[in-house]
């Protein structure tokens, strides 16, 4: 099977491809492109991408039947059958292809044809230099096997089937280049787009963030060497795990800067965060997977009950893995921590989705969602890593610090993911209370598939962390910090109980929580809010005029609904307790400073 694919025309974003097929099926070769990328449970259907698309036989043409939205079928033909289609690639993301005269980029499922019964076939892929003029001097990055050509060249390629062929993208373009070693591998860091990052810096901090992982399980998967792969934009977040990479859309103010030195920011934390989540998936979903994703079935969804697991599991060891590595302090982690714990505590959905069922229904909600998906739904990201936390602490607990959930990962490799064995339904369970020693079959039914909050205020004065629960200061209070004002004067804030957007100079109700003043008066998400009792409300004013008013006052809202105003009378309430900060406690007897050290060491 061979493949060739050249960025076109980059001002129109258009690739062309060839797909070579050898020894066609005699009764009609079906191709198709997949509908979904591992990593990412959406149905995104790729074939629309397809602008045209022909087949030829010893320079003849050959009929294509298109019988579905993303397969086609060529009339049989004898000898080697060539198909060529263009592909339009203009979606800046990491899960699909973007392409114009600063760069090409492109993951193999929204490019490169399946060639139904021919999954195993070896293939090549020859990265030809893009034909028309593009900005600055393009190489190419992949892990790719190179099959001739030279290291960050364009040139043949290989992959072992079409899986691997999938699950190594490309990134074309005049980028910056810099590396280190972990684990004995090396490790290439690239960053296509405008930036002044202090690639030293990052390098260093990479290498200890890898290395930790790395310790971990133990040893880093076969592999030549790893790459991180990164478009650089003004204002963007994103990653996807690959075999050997990972891509990833990020801000440059996220970026360290040259001569910048001292703690890492808020900023770079969530760089660094992100590209330890990533890294982390190099184990936990690549290789540790469902048994649903063995082998991916990519023309359809495939469903599992367990991506609070690879999820949230990794969403846990990404921040955890900073301190470890001693990029960040314990209190900057436990910022970290308790942010997310606002987040998840701030979602009414909670207490009504759990976990399973989130990871079960990411196709059509976690990756769909509304604008009540705050009341519906919960992210098996963000509270999976919560119960992971908490699944973590209750077997250091159990054990006397003997046992973490670092031992239930090191099985889950040993036993699944290194001899490639799907993870069956049920399985993490099963291993967490064998390793723990007692049933956690209660731990699971009420936090994993019952929507129970996990007890860690418990759960982490037993390692001496103190948990505090408040109102928030204001909409810009995330969490993990001390607010400015006492509990008390917070509690006598009146609350509304909604999200906002500024929209065209207006403010629009993005969502309106479950039970609050908003709702119970009848305000709807896309709601314009006009006036409160006769005074203009703007984009930044809304705090300000509820701080005038007393905790039961009704209020007279004014608000488009569409084009028609509309008034509604609402009571405010207090506000929730929502906001978490968590402390280091100071003084702690030594054996729970000895448990704290472990917890933040290993």
């Amino acid at each position: 099977m061979h493949y060739q694919i050249v960025a076109a025309d980059p001002a129109a974003h258009l690739f062309q491809i060839s797909c070579q097929i050898a020894k066609p099926d005699p009764i009609g070769q079906v191709v198709s492109l997949p509908a979904w990328i591992p990593g990412s449970y959406m149905v995104r259907d790729f074939a629309k991408n397809i602008v045209n698309i022909s087949a030829y036989c010893r320079g003849e043409s050959v009929p294509l039947e298109k019988f579905d939205k993303a397969t086609w079928r060529a009339a049989p033909c004898s000898g080697p059958l060539l198909i060529e289609y263009e592909v339009y690639a203009w979606d800046l993301s990491v899960r699909t292809a973007h392409l114009d005269q600063t760069h090409a980029y492109f993951n193999g499922t929204s490019v490169f044809l399946r060639v139904w019964g021919q999954d195993d076939i070896p293939c090549t892929v020859e990265l030809l230099p893009p034909q028309k003029p593009v900005i600055g001097h393009w190489r190419v990055a992949t892990t790719l096997q190179p099959a001739g050509a030279e290291c960050y060249a364009f040139g043949v390629y290989q992959a072992e089937n079409y899986d691997e062929l999938i699950d190594h993208p490309v990134e074309m373009a005049d980028f910056t280049l810099a590396s280190f070693s972990a684990g004995g591998v090396p490790h290439d860091v690239v960053l296509t787009g405008k930036h002044g990052a202090d690639m030293d810096r990052l390098c260093v901090d990479l290498a200890k963030i890898c290395q930790t992982h790395i310790d971990l399980f133990g040893e880093l998967p076969p592999m030549e060497r790893y790459l991180f792969q990164a478009m650089v934009v003004g204002d963007g977040y994103g990653g996807l795990e690959h075999r050997s990479s990972t891509s990833l859309l990020i801000s440059r103010e996220d970026l360290p800067r040259k001569g910048e030195g001292g703690a890492v920011s808020d900023d770079y934390r969530t760089f660094l965060g992100l590209c330890s989540h990533e890294y982390f998936h190099t184990w936990n979903i690549k290789r540790i997977k469902p048994a649903a994703f063995l082998p991916y079935e990519l023309q359809s969804e495939s469903y599992t009950q367990q991506l609070w697991a690879f999820e949230g599991i990794t969403s846990y060891y990404d921040d955890l893995a900073l301190v470890r590595s001693g990029c960040i302090t314990p209190q900057a982690y436990l910022q970290a921590l308790a942010q997310t714990i606002t987040r998840v505590r701030r979602t009414p959905g909670r207490f009504k989705q759990s976990v399973a069922e989130s990871s079960f229904d990411a196709w059509t909600k976690f990756y769909r969602q509304d604008e009540n998906a705050p009341n519906a739904i919960v992210s098996y990201y963000s509270k999976g890593s919560l119960i992971a936390l908490a699944l973590d602490l209750i077997l250091r607990r159990n054990s006397d610090g003997a046992t973490s959930l670092d031992d239930l990962m090191r099985r889950l490799w040993l036993d699944y993911g290194k001899p490639a064995i799907g993870v069956p339904e049920g399985e993490i369970e099963r291993l967490a209370s064998e390793l723990a020693g007692t049933d956690l079959s209660d731990f699971f039914g009420r936090y994993v598939h019952g929507t129970e909050d996990p007890p860690l205020a418990e759960l982490l004065e037993s390692v001496g962390v103190e948990f505090i629960l408040r109102p928030a200061e204001s909409v810009a209070d995330s969490g993990g910090k001390a607010s400015s004002l006492s509990i008390e004067q917070l509690a006598a804030r009146p609350y509304l109980g909604v999200k906002t957007a500024a929209e065209a100079g207006n403010l629009k109700l993005a969502n309106v929580f479950t039970g609050s003043a908003a709702m119970q008066a009848g305000l709807s998400a896309g709601d314009v809010l006009i006036a409160l009792d006769g005074l203009k409300v703007t984009t930044t004013n809304l705090e300000k005029l509820l701080r005038q008013y007393r905790i039961g006052a009704t209020v007279e809202i004014h608000a488009f609904r569409r084009d028609e105003l509309m008034t509604f009378q609402a009571t405010l309430q207090a506000p929730p307790q929502d906001t978490v900060e968590l402390r280091m406690l100071p003084d702690i007897d030594p054996g729970t400073e000895a448990k704290r050290k472990h917890w933040l060491t290993r």
